[in-house]
């Protein structure tokens, strides 16, 4: 069957794009109904413990149908200086909190976050184009943040070290960093927020949240559940804004001198420039920036585990997370048995629709420009010779097909830039050296994956590999109990584990000196 594509195989993918788009046109133009508790559906910021309008709204729109969910305020740069101030305001007590009444906050606002699961994930769903299933998900994930961090903030220990005179005892203790502005992107709307924020509460810093433009629905629930869990004013404070003002907002809560810390996951593009700005005030910084992952499948390989790791590392959230994979390099002994393998499993288990119905799989991307960039790759790789094997086709709106490449090399621009859409390419490989040469060749290295059964070669591999998570026979690693983070230009730092909460937090040392012992 493969390199090209037979009668067949063509005729089996009409029906399957049949059965995947069972009628696209209708679900743009059907009205999708957001209902969520009132007091959850906020469109306000949220500042020093108010609500607050801003002399602007913009729109909210939910990208698999382009209808406007809720108009919210633009804050610019005024309401961003309030929320700084407020929170720095909010420091002052909320650092002499004990770290168990912090403990206890962010676990109330972990059970809230449960008790309203149902309807943050209708907002992530609406605002975001997840499916209800990846919504709940995402809920979850986002709230055992608060849980992890919860307990942290109990072992947040300090040390007492041997001192080499008798009469100094040497201590080190951990005190957090002040405030800490939290940028996040769009396509974890809920979870990259408490990822940031539990580590901040529990370590006793105070926060401003700029959420991204396309998905402040979920941000600004966040913030009604952490009101409703007593969480202090000023201590969590959410200014979402457009497109448009975006960039003046985030000139402040990366240039004020009030602020101590930054912690940014977007573009590497983007984080650049962040880190620039927060140059000239020396602030600590977080970033988790873009990905390009390497998924590795070796002739040792359990074919049918790399299959479904496949599917589920780069189809989950329609291919629009910083850790799917995104270039796929299978040994060439079993390389047409996975790619047919890998086309009929995308047969079977992809359905293409608004996220709201149940059979739905596949989500929209966020915007057109997605779906624009994901179609580009793909004219790239074909008129450099890849053979299409499933989907190549942008459908109505930002709908994608999700699309299967054959006879992909490493000049196609799909394995050069990260494509944040479903667009899977597969490159032929022969010897351990060359797949781990060309995952290598890039300059960021967030995650990667691999396939393999020979105990050797999984640790030989796994050292190897360029990234600063390795999913060794595993697509889904992400976890609040493991550390998130990449190497290169894929960002600075640590989230989650053991290790997020060091992110706010200084180490001082206390000599005290003067003892008779």
């Amino acid at each position: 069957m493969y390199p090209g594509v037979s009668a067949v195989c063509a005729f089996r993918t009409r029906c399957f794009f049949r059965r995947l788009l069972p009628d696209l046109p209708a679900v743009m133009h059907r009205h999708y109904t957001l209902d969520v508790a009132a007091p959850l559906l906020r469109t306000q910021g949220y500042v020093d413990g108010r609500w607050i309008s801003a002399a602007s709204v913009f729109p909210v729109l939910d990208p698999a149908t382009g209808q406007e969910l809720a108009r919210v305020s633009d804050c610019g740069p005024g309401e961003a200086k309030q929320a700084v101030d407020a929170a720095y305001k909010a420091f002052q007590s909320w650092k002499g909190t004990t770290a168990k009444e912090r403990s206890l906050l962010l676990r109330k606002w972990h059970d809230l976050m449960m008790l309203h699961k149902e309807d943050l994930a209708k907002l992530i769903t609406f605002e975001c184009g997840k499916t209800m299933r990846e919504s709940i998900g995402e809920v979850m994930y986002s709230s055992s943040f608060l849980e992890w961090f919860s307990e942290e903030a109990r072992r947040m220990y300090g040390d007492i070290v041997p001192s080499p005179f008798k009469d100094r005892k040497i201590l080190q203790l951990k005190q957090p960093v002040g405030v800490a502005s939290i940028i996040t992107p769009w396509n974890f709307p809920s979870a990259m927020i408490t990822r940031k924020v539990g580590a901040a509460l529990a370590a006793g810093c105070t926060v401003v949240v700029k959420p991204a433009e396309d998905t402040p629905l979920s941000a600004l629930a966040l913030a009604e559940l952490a009101e409703q869990a007593g969480i202090p004013a000023g201590v969590f404070n959410v200014v979402p804004s457009s497109r448009e003002k975006t960039p003046s907002v985030g000139h402040v809560l990366c240039t004020d001198p009030l602020v101590a810390k930054i912690s940014f996951t977007g573009s590497t593009a983007t984080g650049k420039v962040l880190l620039k700005l927060a140059a000239d005030t020396v602030k600590r910084a977080s970033m988790e920036l873009g990905g390009h992952a390497p998924f590795i499948v070796f002739d040792s390989a359990d074919v049918d585990k790399a299959v479904a790791g496949a599917i589920a590392s780069k189809f989950r959230n329609s291919g629009q997370t910083c850790v799917c994979a995104n270039r796929f390099f299978v040994q060439s002994g079993i390389y047409d048995l996975f790619l047919e393998k890998l086309g009929q499993a995308m047969d079977s288990e992809l359905r293409l629709g608004h996220g709201s119905d149940p059979e739905t799989t596949q989500g929209p991307l966020i915007n057109v420009r997605a779906a624009e960039k994901v179609v580009n790759q793909v004219s790239d790789a074909v008129s450099l010779g890849a053979k299409v094997l499933r989907g190549g086709k942008r459908l109505e709106g930002s709908f994608m097909e999700p699309t299967l490449l054959a006879d992909v090399t490493t000049d196609m621009l799909c394995t050069r830039e990260e494509t944040f859409g479903p667009l899977l390419p597969v490159v032929r490989f022969n010897t351990e050296e060359e797949a781990l040469a060309i995952a290598n060749a890039s300059n960021v290295g967030l995650a990667g994956y691999f396939y393999s059964q020979d105990v050797s070669q999984i640790w030989r591999v796994a050292e190897a590999l360029e990234v600063g998570m390795v999913g060794i026979n595993e697509g889904i690693i992400s976890t609040s109990e493991a550390l998130f983070g990449g190497v290169k230009q894929s960002g600075l730092g640590r989230e989650g584990s053991n290790h997020g909460i060091n992110e706010y937090v200084e180490v001082k040392y206390m000599c005290f000196g003067g003892l008779k012992l």
